[in-house]
């Protein structure tokens, strides 16, 4: 099959990449650029566990083709932690202790500050519709929603 040259940005680095058109952002990312903390769940979706940003909003990976995200700005968990610190939403992670498993909690942590870009503040049935994409089979949920409470806290007083 012959290839096709794709140029993005990940996590503020910049990558030519040539593939295959039938690959998607997911594959890429994982075997490609070796970005592990985007997860294989569901390959179809439903789970939020490869989610990452795209141009700002957020995105399954596995339903992202390759040639989608030509010119795009992706991030991923990797890049969310800014010179050496964890994300504000991170902390609120750990703080809340939502990490049980942690297989979900990259694409919970890029679903937090996606939620949070578009309502600071965000109301309990915001939060909750926000996570309708994201599956845990290990928390519950309440940790979780009680993270991105603390989250929005935080980032609202900076």
């Amino acid at each position: 099959m012959e290839t096709i040259p794709v140029n993005l940005t990940v996590n503020k680095k910049p990558y030519q990449i040539k593939t295959i058109p039938n690959r998607t952002l997911l594959e890429i990312l994982r075997e490609d650029l070796g970005l592990t903390g985007v997860k294989d769940g569901c390959q179809e979706g439903e789970c939020g566990a490869c989610s990452v940003l795209m141009n700002g909003e957020l995105v399954n990976s596995c339903l992202v083709m390759i040639g989608q995200a030509e010119g795009a700005e992706i991030t991923t968990i990797e890049g969310v932690a800014e010179e050496g610190s964890l994300h504000p939403v991170q902390q609120a992670f750990l703080a809340a202790g939502t990490v049980q498993c942690g297989f979900c909690t990259p694409g919970m942590v890029l679903t937090t500050i996606d939620l949070l870009n578009r309502f600071p503040s965000p109301s309990e049935s915001q939060i909750r519709s926000a996570f309708s994409g994201n599956l845990c089979r290990c928390t519950g949920y309440i940790q979780i929603f009680e993270a991105v409470k603390k989250a929005a806290a935080v980032m609202n007083h900076d």
